[in-house]
Parts: C-alpha cells; structure tokens; sequence
C-alpha cells in the first residue's frame, strides 16, 4: 500500500468511499444522503492523502488541516475514511499513523478530533492505540441511525515540540491547503 497526496482523478474513488461510509447513519455527522459535489467540498478542505493498494485502487483516506483559525491554528484536525469493504486490513492505522507524522512535521502541535461517536468502538480503540485520549464528551450530540442519540467524544494528543518539515508541502512549500501555511 502507497500512500500520496491526492490528485483530482483521484474524486470518483473518493466519493464511493465516502458515500458508502456515512451511508449507515453511524459513524460520521454527514447526512447519508449528502451530495457528491458538497462531500467532495468538504472532504477536500485541507491536505488530503490517499491509501493506494498496489492494484491502484483507492483504498481509503485522510485530510489533515487546522482544527480552529488563529491562536488555535497550532493544534490540527484530521478525518479519516476507509472503504468499508477493506475494514480491518490495517488501512486506518496506516493513514492515521501517517497523518501523526505529517502533521508534526508541518509543525502542528497537538491533534484534535472533535466528534468521535461514542459507538464507533474500532475507531476508539484505534485512537487510543496511537495515543489519543478522550477529553470530553458531549451527551447525545449524534443521532444515531436517525433512531437514537448518542454521545461525541472529543479527543485529543500532544505531537510535542514542532519537529522540521521534511515533506514537499510543508510550510515552506507552495500550495493552498491551510496545513501548508503551518502554525508555526
């Protein structure tokens, strides 16, 4: 598996994945029905990377970005999705483990997730293997399956100090996503 920044031909894969994935109403706040044109606008806000298995196919993804503007820009955000049908191949732990990496090395220095549904047990349990730990929760903040509500968890992992920028968008790279213009 490769992973790589992603490219515009990259779209169609990524809608399938994200289409099937809220497509259960259980794991993200998207609405199941949402349009291809607004989940690809809001999925490629900020530094998208791809997990590419060897038959090219698109297996899974992350975008990496600020979690807030200004005096918060330190602390970054990511969301991850993975082809349901690849579930339980190491995909997301591959893409998280990377996104921890990128996002130090773009000098962020903390990750946030605002929203983990509290039912989402794999991704829980993944998080905390990488070091996450759950900093809040927010009752019944998620309806779930449209049948019943659930609680958000917020959690959160200190990357440490600002390590270099070794990667080709890092701050002092050109290009648009928010991530590159780094809190440094």
């Amino acid at each position: 598996m490769k992973l790589r920044e992603a490219v515009e031909a990259d779209a169609e894969a990524l809608w399938q994945i994200f289409r099937a994935v809220i497509a259960g109403g259980d794991t993200y706040v998207y609405e199941p029905l949402t349009p291809r044109a607004e989940a690809l606008e809001r999925w490629l806000v900020g530094h998208c990377v791809v997990a590419e298995l060897p038959d090219r196919r698109v297996a899974g993804s992350y975008v990496l970005r600020a979690n807030q503007p200004g005096l918060g820009a330190h602390v970054a955000n990511a969301a991850f999705m993975v082809d349901p049908a690849l579930s339980g191949r190491g995909i997301g732990r591959a893409l998280g483990e990377h996104a921890l990496v990128q996002a130090s090395q773009l000098g962020f220095r903390a990750m946030q997730f605002n929203f983990v549904v509290a039912t989402n047990e794999r991704a829980i349990a993944l998080w905390q293997s990488l070091g996450f730990e759950i900093v809040g929760r927010l009752p019944g903040a998620f309806h779930w399956r449209r049948e019943r509500y659930v609680d958000g968890l917020v959690m959160y992992r200190s990357l440490g100090p600002p390590a270099e920028a070794l990667l080709p968008f890092g701050p002092g790279a050109q290009g648009s996503c928010p991530a590159d213009r780094g809190p440094r």
